[in-house]
């Protein structure tokens, strides 16, 4: 595959995100009983039981200005003036447009203009084509265009270019998203990105082949949920499962320093599950979660008060000390299988606390080890 594909499929991805954004921007302005529609009869469409509040908005972000002759409008009003389309079923068609109006061009008063001064406007601008443009044989794209609509009755004209709005500057995907995040009332700063990304799965998730619907009730309801999970000042753990490690994973550890550990005392059974332990906090370090300062700043103190209690076990099984060999395996059994403390308002997962006991002792400076010496 060329390079020159793979850009043309990255651009379009990313305008087909940028348009999937701005039909969740709306989602948050529906009213009962109303839904945000893509690719129904065009980009993104707002419908409900009142024509008059529904509108069709196609997205189009552009670098170029908005002038007399830009395709992006006539190609636009080409596809709104199709017998397909029913426009009578929304009360606004808008232009969605990342584009500026040129310094010269005659739409800048579009929106306070009146449908008759609107298809006058329309109508100056296709008199300025030459009779060679508009009878040449291969014309241009824009002439084939500006022929293709104004070649309709004025009355069918009317009654498209009555309902066209012209929404130009509009926001690029960067204040797009600062626009999103700021109707994110009452959620941490820490925790818009997983919010956003709650919210874009969800529209996501809504498309199928047969259609694409966001629907007030439903979008409300996702909000809710992510609201009651994202609300939280404090953090929450990242899922612990009790990662087993696989023989590959094994492999791969072996050398680990708290390995060679666990290999001094002759507990080999116990790898897998310490190896597993030790990947999962690993994991959960390197996310960086919405709360990723706290969890690690909280996650280190925590390891400092299980190394000091480990230190203090550690101290009293030499006390004991009868069979070294055994002796270190029950200190590794009673440390692995004692209960978490508390991580301030939360219950610690047991993994979590495993995990970080082999990161200490996969420190070399802490100088822990599980074998038991006078």
């Amino acid at each position: 595959m060329s390079s020159q594909t793979k850009n043309a499929a990255l651009t379009t991805a990313l305008a087909f995100h940028y348009q999937m954004l701005i039909g969740l921007e709306k989602c948050f302005s529906l009213q009962e009983g109303e839904s945000v529609w893509f690719e129904k009869d065009g980009d993104v469409s707002l419908v409900g039981d009142d024509f008059v509040k529904a509108s069709q908005t196609e997205v189009k972000d552009y670098a170029t200005p908005l002038t007399d002759h830009h395709e992006n409008l006539w190609n636009t009003l080409k596809n709104w003036l199709d017998p397909k389309f029913k426009h009578a079923n929304y009360g606004a068609l808008v232009l969605h447009t990342t584009q500026v109006f040129g310094a010269t061009t005659r739409l800048k008063d579009w929106n306070a203009q009146l449908p008759e001064q609107r298809l006058k406007t329309l109508q100056e601008i296709y008199d300025e084509r030459t009779t060679d443009e508009l009878d040449a044989e291969k014309p241009k794209k824009i002439v084939k265009l500006q022929k293709t609509v104004m070649g309709f009755d004025s009355n069918s004209l009317l009654q498209i270019v009555t309902k066209v709005v012209l929404f130009t500057e509009a926001d690029d995907v960067d204040s797009l998203l600062n626009n999103i995040l700021a109707k994110l009332v009452g959620i941490p700063k820490s925790n818009h990105r997983g919010y956003l990304q709650g919210l874009v799965g969800f529209v996501y998730d809504h498309a199928s082949k047969q259609s694409w619907e966001v629907k007030q009730a439903g979008f409300v309801e996702k909000c809710e949920e992510l609201t009651a999970i994202f609300c939280k000042k404090e953090f929450t753990f990242p899922p612990f499962i009790g990662h087993e490690a696989s023989d590959i994973e094994v492999k791969e550890y072996q050398d680990k320093l708290f390995v060679q550990k666990i290999n001094e005392i002759k507990h080999d059974a116990v790898i897998p599950d310490a190896i597993g332990n030790w990947i999962e906090l690993q994991n959960s370090l390197f996310e960086q979660l919405d709360e990723y300062p706290l969890y690690a700043e909280k996650t280190k103190l925590y390891q400092k008060k299980i190394v000091k209690l480990f230190n203090l076990s550690y101290s009293t099984a030499q006390l004991e000390l009868a069979d070294p060999l055994k002796d270190s395996k029950v200190l590794y059994n009673r440390t692995i299988s004692e209960p978490p403390l508390n991580l301030g308002n939360y219950p610690a997962p047991i993994e979590y606390k495993n995990g970080l006991i082999h990161d200490a002792m996969d420190d070399e400076e802490q100088s822990l080890k599980w074998m038991i010496e006078q």
